[in-house]
């Protein structure tokens, strides 16, 4: 092997790297296959259909030819450009979907659980659940008596 053939293959690696920290969200970019069936389903008959019923009026696919374009020139040649620009539709996207839960006045969000979860249910409840098969099974695993049903396979022929 040549120095300028070692080299190159040092670059390669060196590009491989750089591609990895400039695109952090690259998670966020799909399988193309995907892509692509979410165009095909956006252009279809029966999608045409149910954004009719569902707004009103169909909706504009190309956003979904675009991301199948950008995501195979991510993958057969690693364009960075459309690798960001397939990011930035992801993010997009994204926010459309969890806009309602971000705009959500009615509860207040928590940051960890309440302090009483696991407090023992009420006795009514208790009293509800005596003597069900659920509870039976419960005291059978826990003494060790269940091993036999656990290991057992039913077999129809």
């Amino acid at each position: 092997m040549s120095q300028s053939e070692a080299s190159s293959g040092e670059s390669n690696h060196e590009k491989e790297v750089n591609l990895d920290s400039i695109l952090e969200d690259q998670w966020m970019i799909r399988d193309c296959e995907i892509y692509k069936d979410e165009y095909k389903e956006c252009t279809s008959f029966k999608g045409r259909f149910h954004q009719y019923f569902i707004y009103g009026h169909t909706i504009d696919c190309i956003q979904w030819k675009k991301d199948n374009d950008n995501c195979c020139k991510w993958v057969d040649n690693k364009d960075t450009k459309a690798a960001k620009s397939l990011i930035e539709s992801e993010k997009k996207r994204r926010m459309e979907r969890l806009q309602a839960h971000f705009r959500n006045d009615t509860w207040k969000k928590r940051k960890s659980p309440p302090t009483d979860w696991d407090k023992p249910l009420p006795e009514w409840m208790s009293k509800r659940y005596e003597n069900t098969y659920l509870e039976m099974k419960a005291k059978e695993m826990k003494e060790g008596k269940d091993e036999d049903t656990v290991n057992s396979f039913c077999a129809i022929m």
